[in-house]
């Protein structure tokens, strides 16, 4: 293929985020925008929403269905605040660990079970004070510590080897494929695999298919059989009910838009620039609502939550006080090394279709 047949390939995305200084705009962050009601429609839309990328560790709550549906929860009699964890990508807290080596206790396994590896917590505090300590952050602190868990209760529930719980061609991970497929709406062959930063695989989709998929998890069509619109339900209800397993106690994205939001939306962070929302049924969205965007450069820290919150406003999801709530996010000053502001980052966009 040629150069120039190359670049035709490559997606188009829109801006979304500036960074001011001074009289000009010095940077941007583009990339792609899809909202997808409950009845499958795109309802709002920027960039190309058939954009292909990884769902990364927005597909966490999709990782943990199979859990609850082949009764492996109610087997090993987890917890919703356990259930919650397996969704999160938590801070690696002391409430994080302890809550992964509960669940590890009820599975009957010990941490080096665990296959997601060793980093330091997202908590700041407590990675200092584990480095004042010289102590290792361990797997338990881990941000997909709970994930794995549930992987590894899955596994036990199947009378699967858990050492392999992290087998592509295992049945754990055979089982999360298939519930990818059915929720985006993408044959399993059609969906592209590669392995996430934890070690398991990891699903490449299309934007607008990541959207369906949060449609579809805060209201599961008809169509579903009942145990998994149960599972739907038991599962938004953990992640709202206990947003601090989700994220962090304090200054995580996710959860603090599941506090703001007062239980109507259900918030996921993924890597690389990647964001998904669920907005329950409610008037504006009788049928509920997905929310997915992929930042074309990776950015993660200054334009996914001003994508987010602005995008989140913009479909009328958040009211005037969670819109207060928030503001810390939707916006940020540039400093200069005096700490003076200098400039702003702040949204830049309109979807369109609204």
């Amino acid at each position: 293929m040629k150069p120039a047949e190359q670049s035709q390939n490559v997606p188009r995305p829109a801006p979304l985020v500036e960074v001011r200084r001074g009289p000009i705009v010095e940077s941007r962050h583009r990339g792609h925008v899809a909202a997808v009601d409950g009845e499958g429609r795109l309802v709002a839309s920027l960039g190309e929403p058939e954009t292909i990328t990884y769902l990364r560790s927005s597909a966490k709550p999709f990782q943990a269905i199979p859990l609850v549906t082949s009764s492996a929860a109610d087997g090993f009699g987890l917890t919703a605040a356990e259930l919650a964890l397996a969704c999160g990508s938590h801070s690696g807290e002391d409430l994080h660990a302890g809550v992964v080596a509960g669940m590890l206790d009820k599975i009957g396994l010990g941490e080096g079970f665990l296959k997601c590896g060793v980093h330091d917590p997202f908590d700041r505090a407590t990675a200092e004070r584990l480095r004042r300590r010289g102590e290792s952050p361990g797997v338990l602190r881990n941000n997909c510590s709970g994930k794995h868990a549930g992987m590894l209760a899955l596994a036990r529930h199947l009378g699967a080897p858990p050492e392999l719980y992290d087998d592509p061609a295992g049945p754990v991970q055979q089982a999360i494929l298939h519930t990818v497929s059915q929720f985006s709406g993408v044959r399993t062959e059609e969906i592209a695999l590669g392995t996430d930063g934890c070690g398991v695989p990891v699903f490449g989709l299309p934007v607008r298919a990541m959207a369906l998929m949060y449609a579809r998890l805060v209201a599961p069509p008809a169509g579903f059989a009942q145990a998994t619109r149960d599972a739907c339900a038991r599962l938004v209800g953990a992640m709202t009910g206990h947003p601090e397993l989700v994220g962090g106690t304090a200054g995580r994205f996710d959860t603090e838009v599941m506090r703001a939001a007062r239980g109507l939306v259900v918030s996921k962070i993924g890597a690389e620039g990647v964001y998904t929302a669920g907005v329950l049924p409610c008037e504006r969205w009788p049928k509920g609502l997905g929310l997915a965007f992929k930042i074309e450069d990776g950015e993660d820290r200054r334009a996914r939550s001003t994508i987010a919150i602005e995008s989140l406003r913009q479909l009328c999801v958040l009211d005037e006080n969670a819109q207060k709530m928030l503001s810390p996010y939707a916006s940020f000053p540039v400093l200069n090394h005096r700490g003076e502001i200098v400039g702003q980052i702040r949204p830049s966009f309109r979807l369109d279709g609204l």
